[in-house]
């Protein structure tokens, strides 16, 4: 598992409940790393339980892998592989990341990807706690230009199912992987910008038209590339007023703290994949620019 924030914790954690598993975790957060090898992965919440991790902040310590799962931030997704390349030299790679172009940079370290897609949510509380606090499924499949063995793809599900964790291994998962970034690069800029939680911003009536921009721009881009979504984000707009209201993105937790967003893999996704099939994204280009125009704000250091 390279990075352990929540979601990477809460698969720590899960996949450890899968019979004959040994599950090693490595983050640079030496203190979760600490917590997680003296007394076990905690997870609160929706489950109750402690998981037996192996948990390092270096990963010239872990050893020769058969799977791997990549759950760090975007930005650190290239050093995350290169650092662990050795101990994945022969494993299936997985991105539960999100955005779309992580696959990519994971293929340039070693031989065999998965694209990965998950809704499961959470948050480190504490070091060597994780809170669980929705559940949700997962979808992995082969990355296209440098896939993984199947047989890979369906030990990995299996072994998640086994732990608690639904997922399905899927053929194409550029399905599902494209609905959750269609909906996230269509309110999650516009939460950082403003502040406001997703309710908010998809109940004001001036910002959800630039809600209903976005998702238009970015449905024409995928009936160009060939992607056809699971689900019409319209329907996750309408689910998350009524489910998630009040819920704070990690785009917008990421401003407030201020950190560098994943505004590249999400909007710049899209509208890299528009350049590439040829569809115009003014709106996911205007989006691109502000968040980066907002982080350029910020005081240095």
């Amino acid at each position: 598992m390279l990075g352990c924030g929540a979601i990477g914790s809460l698969y720590a954690a899960h996949l450890s409940r899968s019979g004959g598993v040994e599950v090693w975790a490595v983050d640079p957060w030496a203190a979760h790393m600490a917590a997680v090898r003296e007394s076990g992965l905690r997870v609160t919440g929706l489950a109750d339980f402690v998981a037996p991790v192996h948990a390092v902040t270096d990963a010239a310590e872990l050893p020769a892998c058969d799977l791997g799962i990549v759950a760090t931030k975007a930005l650190h997704t290239g050093a995350a592989v290169a650092a662990a390349a050795k101990a994945l030299a022969d494993a299936g790679v997985v991105s539960v990341q999100n955005g779309v172009g992580n696959e990519e940079i994971i293929a340039e370290h070693v031989p065999r990807v998965m694209r990965g897609t998950i809704v499961t949510a959470g948050a480190v509380t504490a070091p060597g706690v994780v809170r669980y606090d929705a559940p949700g499924d997962s979808w992995i499949g082969p990355f296209e230009p440098s896939p993984a063995r199947p047989d890979e793809i369906e030990l990995l599900a299996g072994l998640l199912n086994q732990g608690g964790l639904t997922t399905h291994a899927v053929a194409d998962a550029r399905g599902p992987q494209w609905t959750k970034v269609v909906f996230n690069a269509a309110t999650s800029p516009l939460s950082a910008l403003t502040g406001l939680t997703v309710g908010q911003v998809c109940t004001d009536p001036g910002l959800r038209t630039e809600v209903e921009r976005l998702i238009d721009e970015a449905l024409e881009v995928c009936a160009r590339a060939g992607i056809t979504l699971t689900r019409d984000p319209r329907a996750s707009v309408e689910e998350a007023i009524r489910e998630a209201y009040a819920h704070k993105p990690s785009m917008l937790q990421d401003v407030l703290a201020r950190r560098a967003t994943e505004i590249a893999v999400l909007n710049g996704g899209i509208a890299a994949e528009g350049r590439r099939t040829g569809v115009p994204t003014p709106a996911h280009d205007a989006m691109v620019a502000l968040v980066n125009g907002l982080e350029r704000s910020w005081p240095a250091g």
